[in-house]
């Protein structure tokens, strides 16, 4: 998953360099859907990453730019984690994924009313919940640029 290795020409093959492992895919959905944020709160998922899988995975998503850093506002030893927008762009392959789950798994039923609900009008659904994170993108820029104006001070 190191940036820019390529195995070949194939977008599917390129893709799958970035996000393709499970582990990836999981804190990308952690970070869209469950307003998770620091590497504690990763580590507190039900599917219990270890903390090297989760460290190596952060690095890779932030070398490829679907994820970047932020100093968090309340702790100097703490360091947020959100999406980018290449990182947001995503939220469609996500939904299908989980679209392709409650086709062929059974799921928990508040899982199963929310992909109900997305398979209503996809695009909508996509567009509502990319434009919720987009607007915590820009909160957080906001957050971020404070933090370096009191640091220049």
């Amino acid at each position: 998953m190191e940036k820019n290795k390529k195995r070949s020409d194939c977008p599917l093959s390129n893709s799958l360099d970035v996000f393709g492992d499970k582990w990836s895919l999981l804190i990308i959905r952690d970070l869209m859907f469950f307003k998770k944020c620091t590497y504690n709160d990763f580590l507190k998922s039900e599917e219990s990453i270890a903390t090297n899988i989760l460290a190596s995975r952060l690095k890779a998503l932030e070398e490829n730019g679907v994820i970047e850093k932020l100093k968090h506002p309340d702790s100097k030893s703490k360091i947020l984690y959100r999406l980018t927008l290449k990182g947001i762009d995503l939220l469609p392959i996500i939904m299908e994924i989980y679209i392709w789950s409650d086709t062929h798994y059974t799921m928990p039923p508040d899982v199963k009313a929310r992909i109900k609900e997305a398979k209503k009008d996809k695009d909508a659904f996509v567009k509502l919940i990319t434009k919720e994170l987009k607007s915590n993108l820009k909160e957080k820029k906001i957050i971020a640029d404070t933090n370096l104006e009191q640091q220049e001070l």
